[in-house]
Formats: C-alpha cells, sequence, structure tokens
C-alpha cells in the first residue's frame, strides 16, 4: 500500500517536473532586426510593403525579427485583417513601435498594433480610437454592421490576450472609441513599455519572452544591427494616389477641368488634363473603399453645374449642385470597411476652391454674353487655319478650324480647302459656331 502511495507521488512529480521542463522556452537569438515604417492610411500598398519585408526574414536578409515604426490615421479593414493574418504566418517576431512624439496608432493602426508580439510606444503619442467612421447609434444595435464591430472586438481581444496585453480595453478602442496616451497605455497594459530611442528599444526587448505559433521563446539580443526596408518606387506611387484626401481632390480638380471645357470648349486641353487626373483618381478609387452613392452625388453635381449654363433656372441649378457636391464628399469614404476619412477641414477647402473657380468662369462667360458689355472673349477679326471641311449642304459649308490655338467648327458660303487661311466675320452668342470668309 505505501508502495503504491509512494509510486504515485513520483510519477506525479516527474509529470510535473516534465510539464514544466516543457514549457521552458527556447532562446530566440536576434543580432539583425528589419525595420519597416508606416506613416501613411492603411491600404493594399502597406499590405504589399509589409509582405515583401516579412518574406525577407530569416535567409534571404539575415534578419531574424522585423521592427515596424507606426504612425497612422487609419485604413481599411479588410487590408488591416491580412496584415494581422501576415503577423500569424511568421515564423519570425513582429514588434511595432509608435513612434516619434506626436504619432498615432488610430483606428486600423492600434487593431494592427494589438498582433504585435511586442508593443511599444514613445512619450506623446496616443493609440485608440478604432470605431469604424460610419458607426452611428447603440451599439446593442441588431444590424450586419454590429456584427462586423463585435467580429473585430473578438478579434482584438483574443489577439491581445494571446500577446499577454489588456485584451478588454483593446475592444473598448473600437465598440467605444477610446483612445489611450503612452503613459495610459503602458498603466493599463496596453503596451509593453515607453521607448524613446531605439537604443531603449532594444533594451527593453531583450529578455522578453513571447509566444510564435504556440511556442514560447526568450528573445537574447540588445545590440541589433538594423536593416532598413524602404518602400519601392510602384509602392510609394500607390500608397501616394491610395490616400484619400489626394484622390478626392485630383478627382475634384478632373471635374473643374471637364467643366471649363463645356464652358469653353474647343481647345481640348482643359478637358484633356481633366481626362488624365479623373483617370489618376480613379486609381486611388480602386483600392480605396468608395461610397458609390456618394460618388455619383458628385458626378451629379457636375452636371448640374454644366445644364446651369444652358438652362435658365436662376441659380437653382447651380445650388443643387453645391447641395450634391457637400453631400457626396462628406459621404465618399464612408462605408463599412473603412478606418479613414478626408479630413474636413481639406473637402471644405476643396469645395470652396471648385465653387470660387466656376464662379469665376461664370461670371466672365455671363459678362460676354450680356448685350451691354462689350465681347472680351469675341473671336471677330481674327484669322483662322481651315483644317478640315465637316460637311456641305447646298451653298453652305461647314468646317473645322483652329484660332488662337483652339479648335472651333465653322459654317461659310465660300469654299475652302485644308491649309486655307480665313477670317472670322461674325459669331453667334452661344459660341459653338464662326462665320468665314
Amino acid at each position: 500500500m505505501y508502495f503504491k502511495v509512494l509510486l504515485i507521488s513520483f510519477l506525479s512529480f516527474f509529470m510535473a517536473v516534465n510539464i514544466q521542463a516543457k514549457e521552458e522556452p527556447s532562446e530566440l537569438n536576434i543580432s539583425k532586426i528589419l525595420k519597416m515604417e508606416i506613416n501613411s492610411p492603411i491600404t493594399p500598398a502597406t499590405y504589399d510593403y509589409l509582405k515583401s519585408g516579412i518574406e525577407k526574414l530569416g535567409k534571404k536578409s539575415g534578419a531574424t525579427a522585423a521592427l515596424i515604426t507606426m504612425n497612422t490615421p487609419g485604413g481599411l479593414v479588410s487590408t488591416t485583417k491580412d496584415i494581422l493574418t501576415l503577423f500569424g504566418k511568421s515564423d519570425y517576431p513582429i514588434f511595432v513601435w509608435v513612434m516619434p512624439e506626436g504619432a498615432s496608432a488610430t483606428s486600423a493602426g492600434s487593431i494592427i498594433s494589438c498582433g504585435a508580439h511586442l508593443l511599444y510606444m514613445t512619450e506623446g503619442t496616443n493609440i485608440g480610437a478604432a470605431t469604424p467612421i460610419k458607426m452611428s447609434g447603440d451599439i446593442e444595435q441588431k444590424d450586419g454592421r454590429t456584427k462586423a464591430i463585435n467580429d473585430l472586438v473578438a478579434l482584438v481581444k483574443g489577439l491581445s490576450d494571446i500577446r499577454g496585453r489588456n485584451g478588454k480595453l483593446f475592444g473598448e478602442m473600437i465598440s467605444k472609441g477610446k483612445s489611450f496616451s503612452a503613459r495610459e497605455a503602458e498603466k493599463s497594459n496596453i503596451i509593453n513599455g515607453i521607448a524613446n530611442t531605439e537604443a531603449e528599444l532594444f533594451k527593453m526587448i531583450d529578455g522578453k519572452i513571447i509566444i510564435i505559433k504556440g511556442k514560447k521563446q526568450k528573445i537574447n539580443g540588445s545590440n541589433l544591427v538594423v536593416i532598413e526596408h524602404k518602400m519601392k518606387m510602384g509602392q510609394k506611387i500607390l500608397a501616394f494616389f491610395a490616400n484619400p484626401a489626394m484622390a478626392y481632390i485630383l478627382f475634384l480638380i478632373g471635374a473643374a477641368l471637364i467643366y471649363l471645357e463645356f464652358q469653353a470648349p474647343g481647345g481640348f486641353i482643359a478637358g484633356s488634363i481633366g481626362a488624365l487626373f479623373l483617370i489618376i483618381a480613379g486609381i486611388g478609387f480602386q483600392v480605396l473603399p468608395i461610397n458609390v452613392g456618394a460618388l455619383f452625388l458628385i458626378a451629379g453635381s457636375l452636371v448640374l453645374f454644366i445644364l446651369e449654363i444652358y438652362i435658365i433656372s436662376y441659380g437653382a441649378l447651380a445650388l443643387a449642385g453645391v447641395a450634391a457636391l457637400i453631400t457626396g464628399s462628406m459621404l465618399l469614404f464612408k462605408t463599412p470597411d473603412a478606418f479613414m476619412a478626408v479630413n474636413e477641414v481639406a473637402i471644405w477647402s476643396a469645395i470652396a476652391g471648385v465653387l470660387s473657380f466656376i464662379a469665376f468662369v461664370a461670371y466672365f462667360f455671363v459678362k460676354e454674353m450680356s448685350q451691354d458689355r462689350p465681347d472680351f472673349f469675341s473671336l471677330k477679326g481674327k484669322e483662322a487655319d481651315v483644317l478640315e471641311l465637316i460637311e456641305k449642304n447646298g451653298n453652305q459649308y461647314t468646317y473645322l478650324v483652329k484660332v488662337s490655338g483652339e479648335r472651333w467648327k465653322a459654317t461659310s458660303i465660300k469654299e475652302f480647302t485644308p491649309g486655307d487661311k480665313c477670317k472670322i466675320i461674325n459669331q453667334d452668342k452661344i459660341a459653338i459656331s464662326l462665320v468665314v470668309e
């Protein structure tokens, strides 16, 4: 009997020692660290950049850890989840450092930060405010958006708990939009510490125990060699155009130039440049979460401004265009997949610029059309070059001519051949045709 008790006790002790031995972390020697930088909204360009860096870890670069410096206002939910998946698949540790002073890991940035194996901040930085911008009403409201919010809350809680950080407060960054300073985050165990220099950061990292794919590892390395991993030119261009403020302003400039082409047709210069700007803006829209209804509102405002030229509405169409432009601008990037928006100052500044431009063009257009005012933009008496014959109707000819660097449609009772010089003798008030001799 005593023998059995002794044997059981011995086996229990042996198993406990064995389990404890298995839980001992293995050494993770780090001599080189790959440094990447996030200093823009989180877009597919960000994901491509981080992926290319993480794939270099190991034999390709000699670095056995990655350091991501963070300063971002937010970004796409889908891209954020893709980046977290990158972290989870990595065989090497990923460290996030919110810096420099004045920087923030806001919205999508805070969610990405929760997936880092170690998370640090610099004095004077903040983290949080991760509620998607379209969020409104009670979080308990039973709809698809609430489910998406709850999904994100569960995601950050789970990742934070695995990393040994405060999952509850990370969840409140999303559900309640909370934000924390560096000191508050350190006190609440949201981050692993505060580091103001690389030397401080590396000293804090040395000796830390982390979990990578379920296995405990103890970091061994303080005097680390930093390998910079910069964005490639293509990634920089995509990141530039995928900035919501830049895409929005380029779109408005393009629309304004198209409007100018309708106001003063013939040169094709304004229209061509406007079309180019719209194409460039479209590159950004392709990778950004666009509210299609808002985009149609902005396009509709352009149509209303053009109609105001030809239809006497006493300003009603222009006012409707202004309302559509403002509403569309405010809602353009507000979608369930967004943690980003155009700054309202940028929106109002851009709208003020566009409206000033339209008012300027409209003023001179009305001034020219007024019978009591001189014809400031009249082409009468100017010399034109005949480019081609468009059609002949009886004894009346219609030509395409070039005058003052612009192409116009002109009519005449005299026959010309391409290359002939002619003189403008009349210009109608609609300014779409000329009479030549």
